[in-house]
């Protein structure tokens, strides 16, 4: 396999800001959730923040996930869409330093690059409202078959199911996986996903994935209960295996045999952005780098617990082999 992890998700240019809670209040925002927003209110929420410190960085949720992969030393490669302007320009140089292949060496078309506004309130929660520009035209037309095929893993975001164009060709991808004997994952990624775009996400889970990750939230969302036990009962008819992220405490894998619980990396967050990209990111890699599920689990929620310690959903590159390192060190 010349991939470890085939990526298909939003190309987003991350803005971050530091914001009180009532900067969401007096504006209309919705704390916690990914809201999809069009260029003229982004732009509005910009204006409001004009002169405020802000981290800018590449983003959008798989992009994260597969970026930490070959960061860890891994291989990965990423479907996306980005135009010819600045930010493209950006985007696509960030994951080029990163060492992760994209279907990007095409000609760029005319339009505006995505952008994510991410504000981090005082108490690390993120909230964001999304301009996908571009993005939102991602099609099958991107997607790399030969690739796709001679990888590992596919994975996908479920911020692609509220587009048309690109909700369809993740089935594709996961289609065209399953016929090559590639494993099929995805992310919840966000429980406004979860609540407003439910037969979406059913269409691309099909007759199953073999690893799913998700939060508490979206758990119980999906689930339609209130405990964690029914909801785990509920994602293990649609996921081989999966993963729920609990946040400062830990996290549940499943490994299709038996439930294991994660310890926590007890920290003090800044940020929350990123924090569940890292987790599958790592996850990952632990899982195509001979780790076991368990052991898996215990190397993402180290790298998780490292994230969320900084402004913005990635790390320098050099402390991805540092937590590679300290991990190796505790075992």
């Amino acid at each position: 396999m010349k991939y470890n992890v085939y990526g298909l998700g939003n190309a987003l240019v991350d803005m971050e800001f530091e914001v009180p809670d009532a900067f969401l209040e007096t504006m209309g925002v919705e704390k916690g959730f990914m809201t999809l927003v069009d260029e003229e209110r982004q732009f509005e929420l910009l204006e409001y923040l004009r002169g405020e410190h802000s981290v800018r960085s590449g983003g959008g949720s798989a992009a994260n996930t597969v970026v930490a992969n070959a960061l860890f030393g891994g291989s990965s490669f990423y479907t996306c869409l980005v135009s010819n302007d600045e930010m493209g320009d950006f985007y696509t140089q960030e994951l080029a330093r990163a060492g992760v292949d994209t279907n990007l060496a095409d000609r760029r078309a005319e339009g505006v690059t995505g952008k994510c506004l991410v504000m981090i309130t005082p108490d690390a929660e993120r909230t964001m409202n999304t301009f996908l520009g571009i993005s939102e035209s991602l099609s099958a037309a991107e997607v790399r078959p030969d690739a796709l095929r001679d990888s590992e893993f596919v994975y996908s975001e479920g911020y692609l199911v509220t587009s048309p164009s690109a909700r369809p060709a993740v089935v594709e991808a996961m289609q065209l996986a399953r016929e090559a004997g590639v494993k099929t994952s995805m992310s919840f990624s966000d429980p406004s996903m979860v609540k407003y775009f439910r037969l979406g996400l059913e269409e691309i889970i099909g007759a199953g994935v073999d690893l799913l990750f998700c939060n508490r939230e979206e758990a119980l969302l999906w689930g339609e209960c209130r405990t964690l036990a029914k909801a785990v009962d509920r994602l293990s008819r649609i996921a081989r295996t999966f993963v729920v992220t609990l946040g400062g405490e830990g996290a549940l894998v499943y490994d299709g045999h038996e439930m294991h619980e994660i310890d926590p990396y007890p920290v003090t967050p800044v940020d929350t952005n990123g924090a569940g990209d890292m987790f599958a990111g790592a996850f990952l890699h632990g899982i195509t780098h001979g780790m076991s599920y368990a052991e898996a689990g215990r190397f993402a929620s180290l790298a998780a617990s490292r994230v969320v310690t900084v402004f913005g959903p990635r790390l320098k590159p050099e402390e991805y082999a540092q937590i590679l390192a300290d991990f190796r060190g505790d075992r």
